[in-house]
């Protein structure tokens, strides 16, 4: 299972996520602590808003920090990129934000969550919108995932869609006698509010976490320079806490739904829901 993490609040470098924390998504892509695989090493994609309303992508097929085939077959250096600053908010729709990518089935592509895919790939893949159809590339399981949750209203509601998606993968799946047919942590966006979601159908979910309050860290550490030079509305979503600090990071609970926006999160519970 892929390592990824999602934030918000005011600009930021991108090396400062990447590769200065303790435990950082670079660290991960090598020795993640608390994922299935210690290396998660079959690729990397950035996705961030900048004050326009569609994002901006980079992707790559290598790890972080090597030079390889990216975005479209271009040759790009991620250190290049790092120097940029993102803002507000740096994170890809929904299967795909800052990622690095751990293969499960169907090649190079956005993190897989469906068990036995080859089973129901075929009856999934009908139940996508004719009119998303023609805009899907690839052949993973997540992608899937991602235009069934369009084809079930993502731009409109995202619980509601995400839901709805989750309950016809475990439909699909019990009916081809798959006993456990999901397993997730995913997020989507629309630029302004993030929700994060984390479900399996097993209720024994991967990691998930979300960053504590930015003031009440002042008040605990303040002799400590990093939060200083954090926005009190930062906020971030991560597979694995970026550092040992106490006190900096909660577990999103099982079967939840968290919503972060301005600097505020609220926990919703998540059950599927028949389309």
């Amino acid at each position: 299972m892929c390592r990824w993490l999602a934030y918000s609040g005011s600009p930021v470098l991108l090396h400062d996520l990447l590769y200065k924390p303790e435990n950082s998504l670079v660290v991960q892509s090598r020795h993640s602590r608390l994922g299935v695989e210690p290396v998660n090493g079959d690729g990397f994609g950035i996705g961030w808003y900048a004050g326009r309303e569609e994002p901006g992508i980079y992707d790559c097929i290598s790890l972080p920090g090597t030079t390889a085939t990216c975005g479209r077959s271009r040759r790009r250096q991620l250190p290049g990129a790092c120097s940029r600053t993102f803002d507000p908010l740096l994170v890809r729709p929904f299967s795909r934000r800052i990622v690095i990518r751990s293969a499960t089935v169907g090649g190079c592509g956005a993190p897989g969550s469906i068990a036995d895919f080859l089973t129901v790939k075929r009856d999934l893949i009908l139940a996508v919108g004719p009119d998303l159809f023609p805009d899907m590339e690839g052949s993973t399981d997540s992608e899937v995932f991602f235009y069934l949750a369009l084809t079930f209203g993502l731009e409109e509601d995202p619980p509601e869609a995400v839901a709805r998606a989750v309950a016809l993968i475990e439909k699909t799946g019990r009916q081809h006698g798959v006993e456990y047919p999901i397993q997730m942590t995913v997020a989507t966006t629309d630029g302004e509010t993030t929700w994060a979601f984390r479900y399996s159908s097993e209720g024994m979910s991967r990691s998930l976490f979300h960053s504590n309050d930015i003031s009440t860290l002042r008040q605990q550490y303040p002799d400590n320079p990093m939060l200083n030079d954090i926005s009190e509305d930062a906020r971030l979503v991560v597979s694995e806490p970026l550092g040992d600090l106490r006190g900096a990071w909660r577990e999103v609970p099982e079967s939840t739904c968290l919503v972060v926006s301005s600097g505020q999160e609220e926990l919703r519970a998540f059950v599927p829901s028949a389309p």
